[in-house]
């Protein structure tokens, strides 16, 4: 899938040495830790060991230390929503600064980002940065409500420079499967399985898939299941039908995809945390210093369109939501 064409030149003052602050931290989700340590490129592994993310030690620990870090950039400065937590983080990432108030980064770091993964809070979250020009990366999903979705448009379309994405776009297993597309024919069908819930982790099976189709053919979306097992149905202009489905304690199946087509038939799972969490952190470094982004920003709207109508089709007994309904 190509990237969107149009360079707009750095949206830094120096690419060479880039400034960043993480801030927030919720429920269920340890970017902070991991985001920092895979930028900094050094960490802590007695305080990171204690983090209260097994996983996260783990898949550091499991890669050689040359792995880490991402030349030129920092994060310089930490905020978490819980006081204590950002001390944590600090000492685990070896982060420099501790501020009492997210908006105190303004004026000491390049750009910002945002590890949260609760959509309905990204337009509070984001607005103090946007409004004084700085670069964000917003975690996924991006949002999840229509009037959040139309805030952002309106920030983009005023030319505010921000990035969201699932790592599941970076995912190697998947680009293998993307790679050999052409092995299974014309696709007719895909699965897709993931854990927790629709609104914080539908957009990682969703990211998952987008690519393997062309973006702007989103046609519908049915969701026929429930908060804790969502079954959603979408389909494209292709002839492809897109099957996704969001449990909560599905972790067995976590990320695993299914490619059905008239010659035959692909599937992988997700395993590789590191690498894409790396190359989705890279791919906002190269944001910042060229100004070009890796995939038009229409690709965006039209997954957080995807996760709305999930929503809004659950919300009302199933019913088959059309993504013409959400009007921007």
């Amino acid at each position: 899938m190509a990237a969107n064409p149009t360079h707009r030149g750095p949206l830094v003052a120096n690419p060479n040495r880039i400034r960043l602050a993480m801030l927030g931290m919720v429920d269920g989700n340890g970017h902070p830790y991991s985001w920092s340590a895979i930028i900094n490129g050094d960490y802590d592994a007695a305080v990171m060991a204690d983090c209260g993310f097994p996983v996260i030690p783990q898949y550091l620990g499991a890669e050689p230390r040359e792995n880490l870090g991402i030349a030129g950039v920092k994060v310089t400065h930490v905020w978490c929503d819980e006081p204590g937590d950002a001390d944590k983080v600090a000492a685990a990432a070896c982060i420099p600064n501790v501020v009492e108030k997210p908006e105190d980064v303004i004026g000491q770091v390049d750009a910002v980002v945002i590890p949260t993964d609760r959509g309905w809070e990204h337009v509070d979250r984001v607005r103090p940065f946007v409004e004084a020009g700085l670069p964000v990366f917003v975690d996924k999903p991006l949002v999840d409500s229509e009037p959040a979705l139309r805030q952002f448009v309106a920030w983009r379309a005023e030319g505010k420079p921000f990035l969201s994405s699932s790592c599941m776009r970076y995912s190697r297993e998947y680009a293998d499967c993307r790679r050999r597309l052409a092995e299974v024919g014309e696709l007719r069908l895909i699965t897709m399985t993931m854990a927790k819930t629709w609104e914080r982790y539908g957009i990682h099976g969703l990211e998952g898939v987008y690519p393997l189709l062309e973006p702007g053919g989103w046609l519908s979306v049915a969701n026929s299941g429930t908060p804790d097992a969502n079954i959603v149905h979408a389909r494209h202009a292709c002839g492809a039908e897109i099957v996704l489905a969001t449990i909560a304690d599905l972790y067995g199946a976590f990320g695993c995809v299914n490619l059905y087509g008239t010659k035959g038939w692909l599937g992988a799972q997700f395993k590789d945390t590191f690498s894409a969490f790396k190359a989705q952190l890279v791919a906002f470094v190269e944001y910042l210093r060229t100004g070009g982004e890796p995939f038009a920003f229409d690709e965006t709207v039209e997954l957080m369109k995807i996760i709305i109508a999930g929503i809004r089709s659950r919300d009302e007994a199933g019913r088959t939501v059309n993504l013409s309904e959400i009007t921007l």
